[in-house]
């Protein structure tokens, strides 16, 4: 069984190695990674992967967002290259949770005829203080996780290798060269899309510039950014942050009104790696208990 993982990255530098260093402790033998114009230490961390030999590094100059080329062209080479059983098509800010085991464990536990795996997503929230890495203080995650226009976040899929997927804009679906099978409730992703002002108002901005540019894909693709893209050329988006951010105050209301709950896991995992030498390998994954509506 192999897992391979492709990711599309730009300035990333402030989750990418949590990111990296949490899916191979939970089974993923490679990283297929596309660099798109980071101008932060994000291709070094690559880098330093890809010598340890467990990471491609890919550099893209283009500034269009063509997701789906770019991805579609890692999940493909994670098939003929590199014989990929299975094949998560990953964002930085997303860490696929198993409900049982690891992700490898996952994976070798899907029956033979199922090759569509769908994991919804559960955003964490930031925290108007927050002083230290991400995964330290943003341990509270939404009941129910919403886009910017009020509809449920969409899911990601991962897939069996195929030589001829096309991943869709997103990552939200996978076109197999057979016909695709689904099995669900097997993974969760814990989504952590807002950390940092700064590191948010660049996403937006160099990620709306570039949808702008980009003319192969539907009016209707990217809905999210370009609304906030939009929202950022009106008023800025000092607001909207604030919105998404919360205090001490407004996270006790959440968790009382049941409309937030602490949800420490990924923290304590993450903690744990940290501790641990890079020599001694990857932390052994824990049996991990089944996300519920109560956290």
């Amino acid at each position: 069984m192999k897992v391979i993982m492709t990711l599309l990255v730009r300035d990333e530098e402030d989750v990418l190695r949590s990111n990296i260093e949490f899916h191979r402790a939970q089974g993923v033998d490679f990283f297929i990674i596309t660099d798109n114009k980071s101008e932060d230490a994000t291709p070094k961390i690559i880098r330093d992967y890809e010598a340890q030999g467990i990471a491609k590094y890919i550099f893209e100059a283009d500034d269009n967002y063509d997701q789906t080329t770019w991805v579609t062209r890692m999940a493909r080479m994670a098939a003929i290259e590199y014989a990929a059983d299975w094949v998560i098509n990953n964002d930085a800010d997303e860490f696929w949770w198993p409900r049982q085991g690891n992700l490898k464990q996952c994976f070798m536990g899907i029956p033979i005829e199922q090759n569509i795996l769908v994991a919804q997503r559960h955003d964490f929230v930031p925290l108007v203080d927050e002083q230290a890495e991400f995964f330290h203080d943003m341990v509270y995650r939404k009941q129910v996780s919403l886009n910017t226009i009020g509809k449920p976040l969409p899911p990601k899929v991962a897939h069996r290798g195929d030589p001829e997927v096309v991943v869709a804009q997103g990552n939200h679906w996978a076109e197999l060269s057979v016909p695709e099978k689904i099995i669900e409730e097997r993974v969760d992703i814990f989504h952590f899309p807002v950390r940092r002002y700064a590191q948010f108002t660049n996403k937006i901005i160099k990620g709306g510039q570039a949808y702008e540019r980009n003319k192969t894909q539907a009016a209707n693709v990217g809905g999210t950014w370009k609304t906030l893209y939009k929202e950022y050329q009106r008023n800025g988006l000092v607001d909207f942050y604030r919105k998404q951010s919360m205090d001490a105050q407004q996270i006790e209301q959440g968790l009382r009104l049941n409309t937030l709950v602490s949800d420490r896991r990924l923290s304590d995992y993450l903690m744990t790696l940290e501790g641990i030498s890079r020599a001694e390998g990857a932390f052994p994954a824990d049996q991990q208990d089944e996300i519920t509506t109560g956290g």
